[in-house]
């Protein structure tokens, strides 16, 4: 990398995600890279106490990192690539999150704890980050 101050533009809770940022702005040309994202690694319950996985760039190319991670749509789309709306309220800001809330998932996530292997069936649904309304798609 060339000399200079790097500053931060993006944090993320988990490396995957962060991984995939940098990837993109490396793709433009942008020199980036993500600090505490081996740690996190290591042990992703410290994620919020460090505060992340910190996405840096040049302070010379701030400007440009900004307006690509602003083009990034950060909320769930349809097949089609249009924003999925909340059925209650019509707003686009609607995230994809895993539940286990019934009875098969619950047994699944118990089952996943207790022999350290990943859940075989979780229940994904929506909700809105505006009126906190939960929907599946039908």
């Amino acid at each position: 990398m060339k000399n200079g101050t790097f500053t931060t533009v993006a944090v993320f809770q988990y490396s995957s995600e962060a991984q995939i940022i940098k990837g993109r702005l490396e793709s433009d040309g942008i020199e980036a890279f993500l600090a505490d994202n081996l740690t996190i690694d290591t042990d992703p319950l410290v994620s919020n106490a460090i505060g992340g996985v910190k996405l840096k760039v040049l302070s010379t190319q701030v400007m440009a990192a900004k307006q690509i991670l602003n083009a990034i749509q950060p909320y769930a789309i349809d097949d089609e690539g249009k924003p999925l709306q909340c059925p209650n309220c019509k707003s686009t800001h609607v995230e994809l999150f895993s539940t286990i809330k019934d009875l098969k998932s619950f047994f699944w996530f118990i089952f996943g704890f207790l022999f350290s292997s990943l859940p075989f069936y979780t229940k994904h649904k929506y909700t809105c980050e505006v009126c906190a309304t939960e929907f599946d798609l039908k």
